[in-house]
């Protein structure tokens, strides 16, 4: 140990020995973790083992650097110094001995839990706290409470005492304290900021835009890998800030009936709250139809060439809706990537307060039509991580051997922060696609049209714009600036891009495109826009949705009917007549029995959530508790104007459904799990 300190600081040598501690502890209960559970019948595989191992030992890390932080911090204070200080030297040995007592406490808890519910600890765990004595009970008479006590005891007392033995060889002498005191100013700021960027780099545990998550965990087809790789301190401290959002059973029954006639259930069930609908079609003897989802980064349909926009940003998607299905008052539930992602693979809007659903461990498994396509190879593509928002656990947990590219899988250069731009994602795309032997379904995540609106070199002959070249005032027309209007036209001269290529492949013409944006931008839209979409601050959910393909479409056609991001999967089913079950708020566009009654739900986050019904004419908004309700008329002089008063049936009948959506959502987020063939935890692989 003197040797170690020769030149490295105590404070370092300190650290590194409880870090060390931590880290061998919790490896060596990791290795207890698969001897207990690992299921002999269905063993994991040397691979997915030591994969498993590698990564648990990297949220090992963030968890105990995470625990050690306050002593790189404090610990260069002189009272406080670990090894140089009396107090410094008790205050830590206390903190970190109580540390080793909480780890151990999760670390039981987990296993007694995993045991019981085939679950890592998470925040839903604090229920059995409701009710204590009879938790306790049951843990008295289920497990050996005596002789667990006595064992966790002297294990206790032996992890203390080992490192506290280590800490103590450490030497003390004021040798190594006069040498860096004799250190110039530079070479101790050198030795700080090498020791910053440890510690941020042990923290990050990973070399990416983002840091290692729990999502990270779900790389492979056996779940249990994932069991085995997860750290039960990060897990539990991830769920503890989704605890908070749940459901109310009596509420949900109460707006039961209303769902019913909403949704159409063919079999309601009260008890049993039964939301499932069955769509089947026969199975065509031809080649199955491919289909391709394009999300449009913030592509508002203000913006577009659609909208009558003087600018023309964008003549080659307006060329694709001419010659498809262009829905043109389509609407997402709300502004955000990340949400309108798990809007549209879970037929739920994303109502979680803290965060995002995607970043909810609780309830990350969901049934998704997208599996109904069981012969059909699944892609996801994105220019950037898919660390982002944990958006790589949504896919882990709900599609089956899902192909994932992302940031590494590419050879086209990383241009910004969201990666690759999207012309060289469409090329990559189409290069994965065309080669293709079996059906498929993907998805395109574009990312591009985001500050700092990068235009790559290589842009297939993309003109820029100057201010000479605009016809008026860009802020008019709903462009901030000319870098953001440049960014928007790259994004349809990408498009336009793909379409050429595509057209050039085998697969194109037995494949349905379907093209909306993820969601708009809530600013200023131009005089082209009518008054109410900025007045009600719906420029920022309406976009434009296009249904494209040659084998299906025969003749284009433009629809009015009001339509929401729910929709697009149960339609895509129709028109590809693929047989699903539909067990969330989704409804087919293509089904005229539901056109009296067509809605779109909105919800504004905030500190206190506004939700919103939305149809053709009318627009009622509330706080999610029912408080400040308004009910807007669109079109009229003032669409800001309450208008509840006047039309009391109409507000009656929307609170009705708006309040019975809130209270279902809530319910089937919590409750739409995947079939038994739509493995959770599942695998994705990346490339």
């Amino acid at each position: 140990m003197k040797l170690l300190t020769h030149k490295v600081p105590r404070l370092h040598i300190y650290v590194i020995t409880a870090l060390t501690v931590f880290i061998v502890i919790q490896s060596i209960l990791r290795f207890v973790f698969l001897l207990k559970f690992n299921n002999p019948a269905d063993p994991l595989t040397t691979d997915d083992m030591l994969r498993a191992f590698y990564l648990g030992m990297k949220f090992d890390l963030q968890a105990s650097l995470g625990t050690l932080l306050p002593v790189i911090l404090l610990g260069w204070i002189k009272p406080l110094h670990p090894v140089y200080s009396k107090l410094g030297r008790r205050l830590w040995n206390s903190y970190i001995s109580f540390a080793f007592i909480i780890m151990y406490l999760v670390y039981i808890t987990d296993a007694g839990h995993y045991a019981y519910l085939q679950q890592r600890i998470n925040a839903t765990a604090l229920r059995f706290l409701e009710n204590p004595l009879i938790s306790a009970t049951m843990v008295w008479e289920t497990y050996p409470v005596v002789i667990g006590s006595f064992i966790f005891i002297l294990t206790v007392a032996a992890t203390i005492y080992l490192f506290l033995k280590l800490s103590s060889k450490i030497d003390t002498s004021d040798t190594l304290r006069l040498y860096w005191k004799q250190k110039r100013w530079y070479k101790k700021t050198v030795l700080v900021i090498f020791t910053v960027i440890i510690v941020f780099s042990g923290l990050m545990a990973k070399i990416s835009w983002y840091p290692l998550r729990w999502s990270d965990a779900f790389f492979s087809t056996h779940s249990f890998s994932s069991q085995l790789a997860s750290n039960p301190v990060i897990y539990f401290s991830n769920t503890l800030k989704n605890i908070v959002e749940s459901y109310d059973l009596d509420a949900t029954r109460q707006a039961y009936p209303t769902m019913v006639d909403y949704l159409q259930i063919a079999k309601p069930d009260i008890n049993k709250l039964n939301y499932s609908r069955q769509s089947t079609f026969e199975k065509s003897e031809s080649r199955q139809t491919n289909i391709i989802v394009v999300f449009l980064e913030s592509f508002a349909s203000y913006k577009t060439s659609l909208s009558g926009n003087p600018l023309n940003p964008t003549p080659n998607f307006a060329r694709i809706a001419g010659d498809g299905y262009y829905f043109k008052n389509f609407f997402t539930p709300s502004t955000g990537t990340a949400r309108s992602v798990w809007t549209f693979v879970t037929g739920l809007p994303d109502i979680e307060k803290n965060k995002t659903s995607t970043r909810n461990p609780l309830i990350v498994d969901q049934h998704t039509i997208i599996n109904a396509y069981k012969d059909h190879k699944k892609f996801y593509f994105l220019g950037g991580s898919a660390s982002w928002a944990n958006i790589r656990g949504l896919l882990a947990s709900n599609l089956p051997d899902l192909k994932l590219y992302e940031e590494g899988s590419y050879d086209s250069k990383v241009i910004d922060v969201w990666g690759i731009s999207d012309l060289s994602l469409f090329r990559e795309a189409n290069a994965v696609l065309k080669n293709s032997t079996q059906p498929f379904f993907a998805v395109i995540q574009t990312s591009g049209n985001h500050r700092p609106y990068t235009i790559p070199d290589d842009n297939e002959g993309f003109k820029i714009l100057t201010k000479e070249d605009l016809p008026g005032n860009m802020k008019n027309y709903g462009f901030a600036s000319l870098e953001e209007l440049n960014s928007f036209r790259f994004m349809d001269h990408s498009v336009g891009h793909f379409m050429e290529l595509a057209s050039k492949e085998a697969y194109f013409d037995n494949t349905l495109f379907v093209f909306f944006g993820d969601h708009g931008i809530h600013a200023p839209t131009g005089k082209h826009i009518p008054k109410y979409e900025t007045q009600l601050n719906l420029q920022g959910l309406r976009v434009p949705l296009v249904f494209y393909g040659k084998s299906l479409i025969t003749e284009a056609k433009v629809f009015n009917k009001i339509a929401g991001e729910v929709d697009i999967l149960p339609s895509i089913a129709a028109l590809t007549k693929t047989s699903n079950k539909n067990t969330t708020l989704g409804r087919n566009l293509f089904d005229t029995s539901f056109d009296d009654e067509r809605y779109a739900f909105t919800i504004e986050h905030g500190s206190n959530r506004t939700i919103g019904l939305l149809s053709d004419e009318y627009y009622l908004q509330m706080h999610a508790d029912g408080s400040n309700k308004i009910l807007h008329q669109l079109h009229s002089k003032n669409p800001r104007n309450d208008v509840s008063a006047k039309h009391e049936g109409i507000t009656r009948k929307f609170t009705n459904i708006l309040k019975s959506m809130w209270v279902t959502i809530k319910y089937m987020r919590e409750n739409n799990k995947p079939d038994n063939d739509e493995q959770p935890s599942s695998t994705i692989t990346q490339n």
